[in-house]
Protein backbone atom coordinates (compact mmCIF):
# COMPACT_ATOMS: atom_id res chain seq x y z
CA UNK A 1 0.00 0.00 0.00
CA UNK A 2 1.50 3.74 -0.73
CA UNK A 3 1.76 6.15 1.61
CA UNK A 4 0.80 8.91 -1.26
CA UNK A 5 -3.38 9.08 -1.78
CA UNK A 6 -4.72 10.45 -4.87
CA UNK A 7 -1.11 10.96 -6.45
CA UNK A 8 -1.80 12.64 -10.10
CA UNK A 9 1.01 13.90 -11.99
CA UNK A 10 1.78 17.98 -11.39
CA UNK A 11 4.66 18.89 -13.53
CA UNK A 12 7.50 18.05 -15.39
CA UNK A 13 10.73 20.76 -14.96
CA UNK A 14 13.62 20.74 -16.98
CA UNK A 15 16.67 23.26 -16.95
CA UNK A 16 18.09 25.23 -19.44
CA UNK A 17 20.47 27.69 -20.90
CA UNK A 18 17.58 29.02 -23.31
CA UNK A 19 13.82 28.45 -22.16
CA UNK A 20 12.61 30.89 -24.55
CA UNK A 21 13.33 28.51 -27.52
CA UNK A 22 12.74 25.62 -25.13
CA UNK A 23 9.31 26.79 -24.33
CA UNK A 24 9.13 27.65 -28.09
CA UNK A 25 9.32 24.26 -29.23
CA UNK A 26 6.88 22.93 -26.78
CA UNK A 27 4.29 24.90 -27.62
CA UNK A 28 4.76 24.33 -31.40
CA UNK A 29 5.00 20.50 -31.41
CA UNK A 30 2.45 19.76 -28.33
CA UNK A 31 0.36 23.30 -27.78
CA UNK A 32 1.72 23.47 -24.30
CA UNK A 33 0.22 27.23 -23.12
CA UNK A 34 2.37 29.29 -21.45
CA UNK A 35 1.03 30.23 -17.77
CA UNK A 36 1.80 33.34 -15.19
CA UNK A 37 4.79 32.11 -13.52
CA UNK A 38 5.99 33.83 -10.65
CA UNK A 39 8.98 36.32 -10.66
CA UNK A 40 11.67 34.67 -8.83
CA UNK A 41 14.03 37.92 -9.50
CA UNK A 42 17.42 35.62 -9.41
CA UNK A 43 16.91 33.15 -12.27
CA UNK A 44 13.74 33.10 -15.07
CA UNK A 45 11.20 30.91 -15.48
CA UNK A 46 8.62 30.07 -17.88
CA UNK A 47 5.67 28.20 -16.61
CA UNK A 48 3.65 25.62 -19.66
CA UNK A 49 0.09 23.70 -19.35
CA UNK A 50 -0.98 21.09 -21.19
CA UNK A 51 -4.64 21.03 -20.86
CA UNK A 52 -5.95 18.21 -19.39
CA UNK A 53 -2.46 16.88 -18.50
CA UNK A 54 0.47 18.59 -16.91
CA UNK A 55 2.56 21.65 -16.13
CA UNK A 56 6.23 22.09 -17.73
CA UNK A 57 8.38 24.75 -15.86
CA UNK A 58 11.27 25.49 -17.91
CA UNK A 59 13.89 26.94 -15.17
CA UNK A 60 16.61 29.23 -16.39
CA UNK A 61 20.26 27.10 -15.92
CA UNK A 62 22.31 28.16 -12.61
CA UNK A 63 25.78 27.47 -13.39
CA UNK A 64 26.56 27.09 -9.99
CA UNK A 65 24.40 23.53 -9.37
CA UNK A 66 26.47 22.49 -11.71
CA UNK A 67 24.11 19.86 -12.63
CA UNK A 68 24.41 18.36 -16.18
CA UNK A 69 22.26 20.01 -18.80
CA UNK A 70 20.79 17.03 -20.44
CA UNK A 71 22.28 14.67 -22.61
CA UNK A 72 23.90 16.34 -25.13
CA UNK A 73 26.41 17.85 -22.16
CA UNK A 74 27.56 13.89 -21.46
CA UNK A 75 31.27 13.27 -21.96
CA UNK A 76 30.26 11.06 -25.06
CA UNK A 77 27.18 12.26 -26.26
CA UNK A 78 24.02 10.10 -28.12
CA UNK A 79 22.22 12.75 -30.40
CA UNK A 80 20.44 9.37 -31.08
CA UNK A 81 16.51 8.45 -30.81
CA UNK A 82 17.36 4.75 -31.30
CA UNK A 83 18.70 4.63 -28.09
CA UNK A 84 15.60 6.32 -26.00
CA UNK A 85 13.16 3.31 -26.19
CA UNK A 86 15.36 1.97 -22.96
CA UNK A 87 16.61 5.66 -22.10
CA UNK A 88 14.95 8.59 -19.95
CA UNK A 89 12.10 10.23 -21.63
CA UNK A 90 8.80 11.60 -21.64
CA UNK A 91 5.77 10.45 -23.77
CA UNK A 92 3.12 12.03 -24.79
CA UNK A 93 0.22 10.12 -26.42
CA UNK A 94 -1.72 11.61 -30.03
CA UNK A 95 -4.72 10.93 -31.54
CA UNK A 96 -3.40 11.87 -35.04
CA UNK A 97 -0.10 9.67 -35.00
CA UNK A 98 0.66 9.67 -38.62
CA UNK A 99 0.15 13.21 -39.42
CA UNK A 100 2.15 14.14 -36.19
CA UNK A 101 5.08 12.15 -37.36
CA UNK A 102 4.52 13.91 -41.08
CA UNK A 103 5.10 17.07 -39.64
CA UNK A 104 8.18 15.99 -37.50
CA UNK A 105 9.40 15.00 -40.33
CA UNK A 106 8.85 17.99 -42.42
CA UNK A 107 10.42 20.41 -40.00
CA UNK A 108 13.58 18.32 -39.47
CA UNK A 109 13.59 16.53 -36.82
CA UNK A 110 15.41 13.19 -36.36
CA UNK A 111 13.55 10.22 -34.70
CA UNK A 112 13.22 6.65 -34.27
CA UNK A 113 10.08 4.88 -34.92
CA UNK A 114 8.99 1.35 -33.85
CA UNK A 115 5.54 -0.31 -32.66
CA UNK A 116 4.76 -2.61 -29.49
CA UNK A 117 5.12 -6.20 -30.30
CA UNK A 118 1.73 -6.48 -30.36
CA UNK A 119 1.22 -3.80 -33.16
CA UNK A 120 -1.66 -2.25 -31.93
CA UNK A 121 0.21 1.02 -30.27
CA UNK A 122 2.89 3.05 -32.76
CA UNK A 123 5.85 5.17 -31.02
CA UNK A 124 8.47 7.66 -32.44
CA UNK A 125 11.18 9.06 -30.23
CA UNK A 126 13.33 12.44 -30.72
CA UNK A 127 15.01 15.26 -28.80
CA UNK A 128 13.99 17.99 -27.67
CA UNK A 129 16.32 21.39 -28.74
CA UNK A 130 18.18 20.64 -24.81
CA UNK A 131 18.59 17.13 -25.88
CA UNK A 132 15.84 15.64 -23.67
CA UNK A 133 14.53 12.21 -24.66
CA UNK A 134 10.47 12.28 -25.97
CA UNK A 135 8.10 9.67 -27.15
CA UNK A 136 5.02 10.19 -28.58
CA UNK A 137 2.27 7.44 -28.49
CA UNK A 138 -0.51 6.73 -30.62
CA UNK A 139 -2.85 4.62 -33.20
CA UNK A 140 -2.52 5.32 -36.59
CA UNK A 141 -4.68 7.38 -38.34
CA UNK A 142 -5.24 6.73 -41.59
Amino acid sequence: MSIAKGATLNHISRESSDIRRLADFYQEIFGFEEMKAPDFGEFKVIWLNLPGAFALHLIERSHVTKLPEGPYSATSPVADPSHLPRGHHICFSVSNFDSFVNSLKEKGIQTFQKSLPDGKVKQIFFFDPDGNGLEVAGRSDE
